[in-house]
C-alpha cells in the first residue's frame, strides 16, 4: 500500500535485542531493501536513541529520528542509503576493514 508521500515504511521488530544483535538485524534488513526505503525499527533497547544515529553516521544510512506515533515500546526511522558503507560481519558497529 502506498500513501501520497511514497511507499509505506518497512517495519522491523527489534524486540528486546541488545545493541549488537539489533544492528545485525537492521543491517541484514537494510541490505534487502532498495535505496530510499524508510525502515521503522521498534525496540526496547534503552541505548537505541544513541546507537542508531551513530550507526547511521558510520554507514551512511540516514537517521530520521523517533516515530512519534509508532508502536510501543519505541520506534525509530532510518532511510536506507544507496551507497551505504558495509560493516564488519562480526562487529556491526565497525566499518568493514576493506570498506
Amino acid at each position: 500500500m502506498q500513501s501520497e508521500a511514497g511507499p509505506e515504511p518497512v517495519h522491523v521488530d527489534g524486540g528486546d535485542l541488545g545493541c549488537a544483535r539489533l544492528l545485525v538485524l537492521l543491517r541484514a534488513r537494510a541490505r534487502e531493501l532498495p535505496p530510499g526505503t524508510v525502515v521503522h525499527l521498534t525496540t526496547s533497547d534503552p541505548v537505541a536513541p544513541i546507537d542508531l544515529p551513530a550507526w547511521c553516521r558510520m554507514t551512511g544510512h540516514r537517521y530520521l529520528g523517533p516515530v512519534p506515533d509508532g508502536p510501543p515500546p519505541a520506534t525509530y526511522a532510518i532511510e536506507v542509503a544507496a551507497d551505504a558503507r558495509p560493516t564488519d560481519p562480526d562487529r556491526p558497529w565497525h566499518v568493514a576493514p576493506d570498506a
